[in-house]
């Protein structure tokens, strides 16, 4: 076989395999495919203490994502957060979906999502237990710490 012919076979081969492995790259790209890869954590312990509510709903959406992903979500709310779970609080509506991050929150409860305020929050602000949402219960920090210490959580803060 000649030079030119050797070098043009191998060439063509670099190419086709480039070709192929690019392939391969956008197809892992895009959409994952549900049976072929399994998540790596079996869900989120989430803390919210920001008062920001536009973190306060990147915390709910990204939650919420990874509820409908199936896997598990426990939310603790401390902190200037705390105005979160309050009945009757200011609530601002976020683009593109006009929800607020309380409503976020309300819709994941609806779901099982465990949602708690951190012990601190009403006795310094003197506030009741009646003052939270439905649902929202007062954290106990022992209870709190070996959920965050399960294996396969990971734990966001917000």
């Amino acid at each position: 076989m000649s030079l030119f012919r050797k070098s043009f076979t191998v060439l063509a081969f670099a190419l086709t395999a480039a070709l192929s492995f690019g392939a391969t790259l956008n197809t892992a790209s895009a959409e994952p495919q549900p049976a072929a890869v399994q998540p790596a954590a079996k869900g989120l312990f989430v803390v919210v203490t920001s008062d920001d509510p536009m973190t306060q709903m990147m915390a709910m959406v990204l939650s919420s994502q990874t509820l409908n992903q199936g896997r598990s979500v426990r939310i603790l709310i401390c902190g200037e957060a705390g105005k979160l779970v309050l009945k009757g609080g200011k609530e601002k509506l976020f683009k593109p979906v006009n929800k607020s991050p309380q409503m976020l929150l309300k819709e994941m409860m609806a779901k099982g999502v465990k949602v708690e305020v951190c012990p601190l929050y009403l006795p310094n602000t003197g506030k009741q237990p009646s003052a939270l949402i439905d649902g929202v219960t007062v954290a106990q920090p022992t209870a709190v710490a070996a959920a965050m210490a399960e294996d396969g959580i990971k734990l966001l803060t917000f």
